[in-house]
């Protein structure tokens, strides 16, 4: 009787962390399927198509929710994943980027890795994570163009973070640091987005701490649009 309860015991632990390895591979951590169906559709460049691709989180994809036109008329391609940091980016780069077969790709970071959306931040990691994008876009001939994290006054998500300006502004010096030094074109939204007193992103481009509104995204259009037609 007591071996037949041991048994029992064994065969449930081992039942458990069975349906534990399962449930954890089912996880779709980097969200492949967001735009599964999308990259299926879109298929490969069409000749002479100088394809861009934008990737990046809820910025990049309210950006395509906000104004449209922007990405239609100029046809550009938005893979922006709401809440997602810089490792679900470097995850899902090959399906949302390298696969697409772009002539570049433009990547915006930071704000949800600083906002410790899937774990505590860390800044050598996050920017290792910037380093391995830059490297598999050039591995496969894609230019690339990075831009700032955004001003971030606070997360309302997460309001014990207290020191939010701080880590942007050292990440953002850091990359374009490195842009530099990589001969790689760094698009600075942040000074143009800043407030006066440098605490947030401006009121006038923002209905909270964190998104921009249109006006918001106007501005960045200003500045990307010239550096893209450059790059290509």
């Amino acid at each position: 009787m007591r071996n037949c309860f041991i048994m029992f015991i064994a065969m449930t632990a081992m039942c458990l962390f069975m349906t534990t390895e399962a449930d954890a591979q089912r996880h779709d951590f980097a969200n492949y399927q967001r735009y599964a169906k999308e990259n299926a559709d879109l298929g490969l460049p069409k000749k002479g198509e100088k394809r861009v691709v934008f990737m990046g989180n809820s910025i990049t994809e309210g950006w395509v929710a906000q104004h449209r036109e922007f990405f239609t008329d100029n046809g550009f391609i938005g893979r922006g994943i709401s809440g997602q940091t810089s490792y679900q980016f470097l995850l899902r780069f090959r399906q949302d980027v390298i696969d697409l077969k772009p002539r570049l790709v433009v990547i915006n970071y930071g704000t949800n890795d600083i906002a410790e959306n899937t774990g505590k931040y860390d800044e050598d990691q996050t920017f290792g994570n910037v380093v391995s994008m830059v490297e598999l876009a050039r591995a496969n001939k894609i230019k690339v163009i990075l831009t700032s994290c955004l001003p971030a006054g606070a997360f309302p998500w997460r309001p014990e973070i207290t020191d939010a300006m701080a880590k942007i502004r050292h990440l953002n010096a850091r990359v374009e640091a490195y842009a530099k030094a990589h001969k790689i074109p760094f698009v600075n939204y942040f000074n143009a987005m800043l407030s006066a007193d440098g605490t947030r992103m401006d009121t006038r481009y923002t209905p909270e701490h964190v998104h921009p509104n249109l006006e918001g995204y106007k501005v960045m259009e200003s500045l990307i649009l010239p550096a893209i037609k450059k790059a290509l």
